[in-house]
């Protein structure tokens, strides 16, 4: 690991030596044996330091088919060259008009640092680290996803032979590898008997803007809770908005987008055995790379890679509704169900892991309601309730000491009808700081009721001629409520209760709808 980076890191070929063959059955006439990642088998000695990962799985001979673009799926021509820094990737069409996506299963991370970084050994020490993804992992989500409802693709894996030249310019970046060939979702034809009311699919960054410009917009919230802790039960700890796609279904004038996971990439990280890797995953330094095994053992570590998502997709559910997905979820999830999702597996592969792996689904599936509750409390400490670009009615009342109600309203407008659009009651033991956000257009913002403690809240109120109210009274001298907004056109009246914090200052207005 040091000295400069080896720039003959990874293979040449996955396709298995006759010495590497000696004992094992023909694969077939359409099937080989290959090895996705003979870099990573180390001695003793660098196991020690860097960890055992994955790195039996990627040194284990499988049998695979091998890739031909122009028979699979009944033919496939290449669309474009994607990918991110990391992964070699494709997007492939049919003769239907379907999209797929063909991307590599190794990765080679060294894009991501600087470039002075990428000839060093600190290239060699982030190649190695990539042993601890499992690269047979996304094969046994789909079953688990069926049996709990949520959205999946298929992924298949490939071989693509040394000799393969169908990708043309690109055969260089292809040859000799293992890619997993799985849909992509991105417009009318990709709909299937799997999405009976769907219309259309979109990407994060558009149903974000379309959620934010407009209230006939709305995310599935118990749909995308219901994704999230199925990424907590096989550890996908690397969800972040770019790992979704969205179906689109009307109901009247309303637009739901209902959460489609894909890139399951980093299931099953398995960071244990090696003593630096240890050191750097703790809780004090990059504690979202936590090691799958039955339980539990840091839900906040899931949570890091999606918190922008999970800040404005699951701020309605209430406890109870975490409970009642979490209790469903663990009905479906049988063990025969386990037991089939990880029989997925390359034969060779499931002799090595099938019955660990099965036996940490198994518990986590046991422990998955104490999972649900540490989410909801983790997401409950500091919520934000934000608008859009039109007219809402913000209602806060301060029930008790220990409630606090928010409810979002859109007033009818032209063909718009009325509707509620956000509701839940807070409670102080859980929450420390409500914020709600007006975004544009003039909004109202009502704020009643008196008591003797209460969760502080701030109010923005957004672009637009808004009305904030505050008349509720809340016992001691520390006031509870904040109003910002700009100083002029707008009608407030802070009783004496808020906070006046208003100012010329436009950027009080700023909201990361997008994440970027």
């Amino acid at each position: 690991m040091s000295g400069c980076a080896n720039e003959d890191y990874f293979q040449e070929d996955a396709l298995v030596t006759e010495t590497e063959l000696e004992g094992k059955a023909p694969a077939g006439p359409d099937s080989v044996w290959v090895i996705p990642g003979r870099h990573y088998d180390r001695s003793g000695f660098h196991r020690f330091f860097w960890g055992d990962h994955n790195r039996e799985i990627w040194a284990t001979p499988v049998k695979l088919p091998v890739f031909k673009l122009d028979s699979i799926k009944g033919g496939l021509q290449v669309v474009d060259k994607g990918g991110g820094f990391q992964t070699t990737s494709f997007e492939l069409q049919d003769s239907a008009g379907r999209l797929w996506a063909f991307r590599s299963v190794d990765k080679d991370p060294v894009e991501v640092v600087p470039p002075f970084w990428r000839r060093t050994f600190v290239a060699n020490v982030l190649r190695d680290q990539m042993s601890s993804a499992n690269p047979y992992g996304a094969l046994v989500v789909p079953v688990l996803a069926e049996a709990v409802g949520v959205h999946h693709s298929h992924p298949e894996m490939y071989y693509v032979p040394r000799q393969d030249t169908s990708f043309g310019e690109y055969a260089p970046d292809v040859q000799g590898t293992v890619f997993m060939l799985e849909e992509k979702y991105k417009k009318p034809p990709d709909i299937t008997a799997d999405f009976p009311k769907a219309e259309d699919f979109v990407g994060t960054e558009k149903a974000l803007r379309l959620r934010f410009e407009s209230n006939t917009h709305h995310f599935a919230q118990i749909e995308f809770a219901r994704a999230r802790l199925l990424d907590l039960l096989v550890g996908d700890w690397d969800r972040h908005k770019g790992q979704w796609e969205w179906a689109v279904q009307k109901k009247g004038v309303e637009t739901y987008y209902v959460p489609i996971p894909k890139d399951r990439d980093q299931v099953f990280l398995e960071m244990g055995g090696g003593l630096i890797p240890a050191i750097v995953t703790s809780k004090l330094l990059v504690r979202k790379f936590h090691s799958f095994d039955d339980d539990f053992s840091d839900v906040k570590a899931y949570m890091i890679n999606a918190a922008f998502m999970d800040e404005r997709l699951l701020n309605e559910l209430s406890l109870q509704e975490w409970q009642h997905i979490a209790k469903d979820m663990q009905a479906a999830l049988t063990d025969e169900v386990i037991e089939k999702a990880v029989r997925q597996l390359p034969v060779p592969i499931y002799s090595l892991t099938g019955e660990s792996l099965q036996h940490n689904l198994k518990s986590r599936r046991d422990l998955l309601l104490q999972a649900a509750n540490s989410m909801y409390s983790i997401l409950a400490k500091e919520v934000t309730v934000p608008g859009s670009d039109d007219k809402e009615h913000f209602i806060i009342s301060r029930l008790d000491n220990s409630r606090t109600e928010v409810t979002v309203r859109r007033p009818a407008s032209n063909r718009i009808p009325p509707k509620q659009l956000y509701h839940r009651i807070f409670y102080r033991k859980e929450t420390d700081q409500i914020t709600l956000r007006g975004l544009a257009d003039d909004d109202i913002f009502i704020v009643k009721g008196n008591v003797n403690n209460a969760i502080p809240l701030k109010i923005y109120g957004g672009l637009g001629e808004d009305i904030i109210a505050d008349s509720s009274s809340v016992a001691g001298l520390k006031k509870k409520t904040r109003i910002y907004d700009t100083e002029r056109g707008n009608e407030i009246y802070f009783g004496s209760e808020a906070q006046d914090r208003t100012t010329r200052d436009v950027r009080v207005h700023a909201y990361d709808r997008e994440g970027n």
